[in-house]
């Protein structure tokens, strides 16, 4: 580009201009500066027909801030701009899209249709996405906003709708768009918005194509999808039930033959209360119960008889049941309840004496449960499927289904078993584990023990934090930043100081009044070392880093605070640590 200063008499605004050559724009934040100290910043134009006049690509509000002077003074000196080539108009408008995102945030419709004009002149989704440092799936979601009717697109534009019902709405055939519309015109109905819209779509509760337990490609009925590329829904539930049911009935067939004794089809909605069943083996008589959810989830609860069951085949083994004479016990149960607890004390002392058995009773104990344990598996329940995601493919979430395959091995469970907590239906219960445990040296035993723990370790727990602190666990190692991370930073001052972290408290300064869109990109550029910055190895937010700490002193930091209400503990721990190294080190 050529820079030159040009008579603001021969400048006009161009129509690849995003911000358009109609509307008014709002000059009020910077026509005073304008008005003390002219135009800083040169504005973006090419040649316009004759050599002498030019286009505005990018600048129409320092133009129209430059006007309003002149006007207000009678004149104003030449304005500074950047000259671009000629002729090419997808450039134009790149240009203009770039300068303005880093200036004012362009409205999500007007970056759409200035979206679509690119693809008409020639960009894919791929250039736009590296020309503008957004995801290949930001560009979709923007263009497809372009697919509602225009009437939808300026209710959004002016607020009257949020994002949720935008993005439901690309579901929407454009005959549901107009009775959407007419519902949302009309003084007597209600239109639905959000959630409720979807529902209203679907002709009921929405069905994901997530949960189907059939292939997808042999469904012949219709699925529709939102235009953003995420999620598809079944347009019919009736279709879809009719060919779930069918993969139940499959799926059952198959248990059958493996040799279950019973699979029971439980209600569609009825839920499977773990409380009120007992774990069973299939060689006793272990049933496979299906659950199924209005949503269409399916779940299998493999090997499980009823609490009643188990106590009426106990009955029936001591002889209880009906048209068995009673037969008198030996001892009275003041007796049995005698021999019981003092046996119990015994074994229990003499347990002190022998932690190694100990420790692999109490695993066998967490493994399988019974009548004094209860061991629930920790969910890790994320609040979005962007978070979820992130998880699931992070380094120590490899690291750890890694460790877990190899104790499912070593206990001779099934390797496809989702946990080792609660994953062991053997014919011999918890004496039959505990005594595998005993055949296993101290360190297998520990690295059982290892899996069980991280198991059942609470998410967002103080345990979380003193634990981390204890084994210095370095996020760093384990960790790196991503969008769903990223995206989900909005407070501008946060995102300062991060910017201040990564790019240098200079550049934090420099940017500070810029949108938190802009100085989200300055940190995913440090951190991947794109657009001119150096690369930045090894940030970790304060709220991950053990210990925590926070960027503000607003609170709400649920890790910070957690770690404050602990470090008392752990400090009086690394000052006996350090205590007991003192005289070791004066021995050395």
């Amino acid at each position: 580009m050529e820079l030159k200063h040009i008579d603001i008499a021969c400048l006009s605004v161009s129509p690849a201009n995003m911000r358009g050559i109609r509307k008014a724009p709002d000059l009020t934040n910077i026509l005073p500066s304008v008005r003390a100290r002219g135009i800083l910043v040169p504005l973006i134009v090419r040649q316009n027909g004759s050599p002498d006049t030019y286009e505005i690509v990018a600048g129409k509000r320092r133009y129209h801030a430059a006007l309003a002077v002149a006007e207000e003074s009678g004149s104003i000196d030449p304005l500074p701009c950047a000259v671009m080539e000629a002729g090419d108009d997808a450039a134009a408008l790149e240009a203009s899209l770039i300068e303005n995102i880093a200036r004012l945030d362009p409205d999500e419709m007007t970056q759409c249709e200035t979206f679509t004009r690119l693809v008409r002149e020639g960009r894919n989704v791929e250039d736009i996405s590296l020309t503008f440092g957004l995801t290949a799936l930001q560009v979709k979601r923007t263009l497809a906003l372009g697919n509602l009717m225009p009437r939808i697109r300026n209710l959004y534009r002016a607020e009257r709708i949020d994002a949720l019902t935008v993005r439901h709405l690309t579901l929407a055939t454009k005959g549901q768009q107009r009775d959407w519309l007419a519902l949302f015109d009309s003084e007597n109905d209600h239109a639905p918005m959000g959630q409720n819209l979807k529902s209203w779509l679907m002709g009921g509760a929405a069905i994901s194509t997530k949960v189907a337990l059939f292939d997808l490609t042999s469904y012949s009925g219709e699925i529709v999808s939102d235009l953003f590329g995420e999620d598809s829904y079944f347009a019919s539930p009736s279709d879809f039930w009719t060919a779930q049911m069918a993969a139940v009935e499959e799926r059952a067939a198959s248990y059958r033959e493996a040799g279950w004794p019973e699979v029971v089809v439980m209600e569609r909605g009825a839920y499977f209360h773990t409380w009120e069943h007992e774990r069973c083996p299939k060689k006793r008589g272990g049933r496979v119960y299906v659950a199924i959810s209005h949503r269409g989830e399916v779940t299998f609860h493999e090997g499980y008889l009823t609490t009643k069951e188990v106590r009426r085949r106990k009955k029936h083994v001591e002889g209880d049941d009906a048209g068995t004479k009673p037969v008198r016990p030996e001892i009275s149960a003041p007796i049995q309840n005698y021999v019981d607890l003092h046996r119990h004390a015994a074994v229990r002392a003499a347990l002190l004496s022998q932690p190694a058995m100990a420790l692999r009773l109490m695993v066998a104990h967490a493994i399988v449960g019974s009548p004094m344990w209860r061991v629930d598996v920790e969910k890790q329940r994320a609040s979005t499927d962007a978070i979820a995601e992130s998880v699931e493919v992070c380094v120590s979430e490899a690291m750890f289904d890694a460790g877990r395959r190899g104790v499912l091995a070593l206990l001779g469970f099934d390797t496809e078993t989702p946990t080792v907590t609660n994953g062991y239906i053997g014919d011999d219960g918890l004496p039959g584990l505990f005594l595998r445990l005993l055949k296993l040296p101290d360190e297998a035993v520990l690295s059982i023990l290892a899996i069980v723990m991280g198991e059942t370790l609470t998410a967002g727990s103080a345990i979380v934090e003193l634990v981390g602190a204890l084994l210095r666990v370095d996020m760093a190692a384990v960790w790196q930043a991503d969008d769903a991370l990223l995206d989900s930073i909005r407070a501008k001052q946060v995102i300062g100081r991060i910017v201040g972290e990564v790019a240098g408290d200079a550049v934090a300064t420099a940017n500070a009044g810029e949108s938190v869109r802009v100085q989200r990109q300055i940190v995913r550029d440090c951190l991947a070392g794109t657009g001119g910055r150096t690369k930045v190895d090894g940030w970790v937010p304060r709220w991950m880093a053990f210990p925590p700490s926070t960027y503000t002193d607003r609170g709400g930091v649920g890790s910070a605070e957690r770690w404050n209400a602990i470090a008392p503990l752990f400090d009086t721990a690394k000052a006996a640590d350090e205590k007991k190294a003192q005289p070791m080190a004066k021995a050395a």
